[in-house]
């Protein structure tokens, strides 16, 4: 042991006590808009489908539709990677979960549409398909043919349609109560938000029924659509988009990009409307850190070049899709929109490569940085809960084992999510 060094200061207690004291209401106001990440699942796609033309089975029918395809278009492993690019190391471990996941569990996250897929219908017929839709997805939670999340996009706060959309909302969540409840998985996106105000409108529309039905306060929560250019940036010169993150006053869980709405707010012909043209890059990156800290996830758009028709024409959308999913993922951009069950082989082919080839080198890191060995590379806490949010979206989608994440890492599930959402003190890592 070394001599033991004097320690002298030359400031007062009170200094730090009156520091304290000033920052009070900032400690309030940082915890409030910053919560970090609920920790949840977050899936990573959103399907939609139109009001009128979901079914019982319509689940299982895309599961279905996209092995057809599989088996017509792709029928191994290794024509399947051949069209994506996938590295031959890959391209078995790909191949087998896509399939795996097409017959357990091909949609993560279900939107039964009443807006711009479904259009203005006559009142009678609205009423009829919202109360259906209740009632098919209360069935599905009960029968356990769900999807993880369900729920419904009704038409928008704008004067047009703004009565619309309150009562499909509330025949809808009214239908659910009356078949025993709100599901867990229960998700409500408002389309096309303009103004923050809108999302008040739409918080005080959630407390009124939720006071009808003796509802916890805050337990309807919901997705804000960003397709206007006013979401983005207000005539103020402000970014829009931040200020209706806090007038969701904590309901809100996401914000979703709308690939065309949006590209065609801003003037992008048509022919150039797609998720990686610079118009929607600059709007989802104000997105992105405008969301960050809050809790609210960000959900990148979808394509509409479908893979129908020839196997030449399906590989060539596989490939524009595979494209634009790897590269929303690289972009932490961990959700999208899928329109079609052609879509699905390549949604989960791009994300399972995504995790896949990215497990031994993130483990490897984690591993290091636990045990604090060291490395060529000099992580910090903020890059240990990077790479456990990384493995946790691994495992949560299918991409990754529990198993073989704790043989590499050796973290248990619990330990991951401890470095993905850390809290104040010390951090106990349990052997897995």
């Amino acid at each position: 042991m070394g001599q033991q060094e004097k320690v002298a200061t030359s400031l007062a207690g009170t200094v730090s006590e009156e520091i304290s004291a000033s920052l009070t209401a900032v400690d309030a106001e940082l915890a409030r808009r910053y919560p970090g990440d609920p920790g949840t699942r977050q899936p990573v796609h959103t399907v939609y489908v139109p009001g009128d033309v979901f079914e019982p089975g319509t689940l299982r029918s895309w599961g279905d539709q996209a092995l057809a395809a599989l088996d017509e278009h792709a029928p191994d492993a290794a024509s399947f990677a051949a069209v994506l690019g996938i590295p031959e190391e890959l391209a078995g471990p790909v191949h087998d979960r896509v399939r795996a996941k097409l017959e357990r569990e091909p949609v993560e996250d279900l939107r039964i549409d009443f807006e711009d897929g479904y259009g203005p219908r006559p009142d009678a017929e609205e009423d009829a398909a919202a109360a259906r839709a209740a009632r098919l997805v209360s069935e599905a939670y009960a029968n356990g043919t769900a999807a993880p999340y369900m729920g419904i996009r009704m038409k928008c706060m704008e004067v047009g349609v703004r009565d619309r959309g309150i009562r499909t909302t509330d025949v809808f969540l009214t239908g659910l109560m009356e078949a025993g409840g709100l599901p867990d998985g229960l998700v409500l996106t408002l389309p096309k938000v303009t103004y923050p105000e809108q999302v008040t409108a739409f918080v005080r529309l959630l407390e009124a029924f939720e006071k009808a039905h003796g509802l916890d306060a805050g337990r309807l929560g919901f997705e804000i659509q960003i397709e206007t250019s006013q979401s983005i940036l207000a005539a103020d010169g402000t970014a829009a988009v931040a200020r209706m993150i806090d007038a969701a006053e904590g309901r809100a869980t996401g914000l979703h990009y709308g690939t065309f709405d949006y590209s065609a707010c801003v003037g992008v012909s048509a022919a150039y409307q797609a998720s990686d043209h610079p118009a929607a890059d600059h709007a989802k990156a104000v997105m992105q850190v405008a969301a960050a800290g809050t809790g609210v996830r960000v959900s990148d758009g979808s394509t509409n070049v479908l893979p129908v028709g020839p196997t030449d024409r399906v590989h060539e959308a596989w490939r524009l899709h595979y494209g634009l999913t790897r590269r929303a993922l690289a972009r932490a951009y961990y959700q999208g929109w899928d329109m079609h069950p052609g879509h699905l082989p390549t949604r989960y082919a791009a994300v399972y490569a995504f995790y896949r080839e990215g497990l031994e080198p993130a483990a490897a890191r984690l591993a290091a940085y636990v045990a604090k060995a060291g490395g060529d590379v000099m992580d910090e806490p903020a890059t240990a809960k990077a790479l456990s949010g990384y493995l946790l979206r691994g495992i949560d989608c299918g991409a990754l084992d529990t198993a073989e994440v704790a043989r590499l890492t050796g973290l248990t599930r619990a330990d991951l999510d401890a470095f993905a959402s850390p809290r104040r003190g010390d951090l106990t890592v349990t052997a897995p």
